[in-house]
Parts: C-alpha cells; structure tokens; sequence
C-alpha cells in the first residue's frame, strides 16, 4: 500500500521543512488581496497559490472564520478551511499547507481529526494542523457553546486529536457503549500529523511546549516580541529540555514600490520597502523566530507583483537547500 498521507517531501518531513533551528521560512497568508478588496475570487486565489509554490514559498496559511457580523473586523467571505484545503492539496506540489487556525472549541475533535487525515493524504503528507480556540464570545453563543468554558474544551479537544492523529492513532469516544466495537480513522497514515499551537488557547506556555511542535503568535513591536520569545525558550527549556520547539510569527505587509523605503511600524505588522523588509526578517531569524507568514491584505499594490518581488529578491536570503 502506498504511503499517501507520509509526512515529507523529498524524505524530509513537513514540520521540519518549515520549522528549523537557525533558519527563517517565510509563508504566505490566504486568501490574498488586494487593498480595499474583501471579495476573494477563488480561482485567483488557486493561480496564486500555484504561482507562490513555483516561487518556492513555505507554506500557505488557511484561516477558518465560521460566521460573519457587522461586530467583526474582518468582512472577507471565507471559505470553509478543509474545503479550501482540499483544493489547495489538488493544485499545489511542494508548499507546506496549514490550518491556521481551526476554531477547536467550535469544532468536534473526531471531526477534525477525520479532516486532517484527509486533507493530509490529498496533501502526500503536506499539512499541518494548526489549532486556536477562537475569541469571540457571540459566535461561541451561535454554536450553543459558553466562551467561558473554551480553555477546558481546548484541552480536552486537543488531546482527542491528538490521540486520533498521533504515532499510534487512538479514537476517544465522547461515549462508548458496552457493545459498541473500537472505532479508527481511514485513510491512515505512518506518520503523526504535526500540531501547532496558535495562540494560546487559554493554556500556559509550558502546556503548549509540551503538547505541540511549537506556538504561532501574532506580530508584535521587536522589543515585546523579543520578551515573548524569552518567555517560550524558558518554557521549552522547563518541559522538553534539549528538544525543538518552533517559534512562529503571522506579520502583515505593506510592501512599498520603494525599494528604499524605510520599515515603518504598522498594526501588526509593517509598511516597508524590500530592503528594510530583508532586515526585518533577519532580525527575527537572528532572535529565534522560525517562521513567518505574509498578510498581503494591507497592500496597494497588485498581489502578483508583490510575489515575484519577494519571490526573486527576498526568498533567496532565506531559503534553505532543502526549499530551493
């Protein structure tokens, strides 16, 4: 039986492609659009994706936004993320595919679960499982769940995806009975599908080190970023001493036609030119950060062209022999 759902390219596995110590990977957040867009055409949206693989981008990030309201900031029409993953899969070869991040509160775990190996296997192995607990108490409401409770149903969530999807896959019923027969997962794969953290959940730093790969979090200004890596390397240090953990950044880019323009703090992220955006990363890379993604959604200028400026002049200074 062939392996479809190995976690690798090329025999190097897809964590390890993405998140390495010393290195930088760089992915790209979807959908990508324009400035002032918020309707994604999504058979632009797979051109992009397919063009961003060619280019030698990382990974593409895949955000899962369940309802919208006039209260949210975000007016994008979102795709359901596994149906988007799906595609993704079908239309791309070697870029990395994370969920980033399922709403494991809203969700339930085996139905996740079934999804990542799914989407995995399409992937051959491809695909990361990135999980957050959502924040928004009246979308909570919406599925009948109490936001107060959401740090308890992370947990619990996570362990029962963690077991369905680990080296030696385990299904938790939520309920059992006397004569019901052991249930498993099909496609199954050789592998576990890594997990990662995306913001907290409600848990500690410590619970993060010890049960994911590694903690994505949101750009911050340099000098809080850098207390917060601090804080995750004491973390990793306490938990799992001598083993690898990544460190992860979603950062939003205003790239300017300028080549020159000087780095200019913007929310969450940066307004710069490629020059100064080459030392911003460096910087990231020399303090512990392992991998960013793009948010190309503040940006005038159109997304193709974007892509080939970072693709032919700021890819380069951080690709690893394994991506290029």
């Amino acid at each position: 039986m062939s392996d479809i759902s190995r976690s690798s390219v090329g025999g190097v596995p897809i964590e390890r492609r993405l998140f390495s110590e010393g290195q930088l990977s760089v992915g790209l957040t979807l959908p990508l659009l324009s400035s002032g867009n918020i309707v994604a055409d999504f058979d632009e949206q797979i051109a992009l994706a397919k063009l961003s693989d060619e280019f030698g981008f990382s990974a593409l990030w895949v955000r899962d936004v369940p309802l919208n309201s006039m209260d949210y900031p975000d007016p994008v029409g979102h795709l359901d993320p596994w149906v988007f993953l799906g595609a993704l899969a079908s239309h791309t070869q070697k870029i990395a595919l994370v969920s980033g991040a399922i709403v494991l509160a809203l969700r339930h775990p085996l139905h996740i679960a079934k999804a990542a190996v799914s989407v995995n296997a399409l992937s051959h192995g491809r695909f990361i499982l990135g999980l957050g607990s959502g924040d928004r108490p009246q979308e909570y409401a919406a599925f009948g769940n109490d936001p107060n409770k959401r740090r308890d149903l992370y947990r619990r969530h996570w362990d029962t995806v963690a077991s369905a999807v680990g080296s030696e896959p385990r299904i938790i019923p939520d309920q059992l009975p006397p004569e019901a027969s052991e249930f498993f997962l099909l496609p199954g794969g050789s592998t576990p599908i890594p997990m990662i953290a995306v913001g907290s959940g409600g848990q500690s730093v410590d619970w993060i080190a010890r049960n994911a790969i590694g903690w994505m979090t949101y750009h911050r200004e340099p000098e809080t970023q850098r207390a917060r890596h601090s804080m995750w390397r004491a973390a990793v240090d306490r938990v799992a001493p001598g083993e690898f953990r990544a460190f992860g950044v979603a950062m939003a880019l205003d790239l300017a036609a300028n080549v020159d323009e000087s780095a200019q703090e913007r929310s969450l992220g940066y307004r710069t030119g490629r020059r100064d955006l080459v030392k911003v990363l460096r910087e990231m890379r020399d303090t512990g950060t392992h991998h960013v993604t793009l948010n190309l959604q503040a940006s005038g200028r159109p997304t193709r062209e974007i892509l080939e400026e970072l693709a032919a002049d700021v890819l380069p200074e951080f690709q690893t022999a394994d991506e290029s």
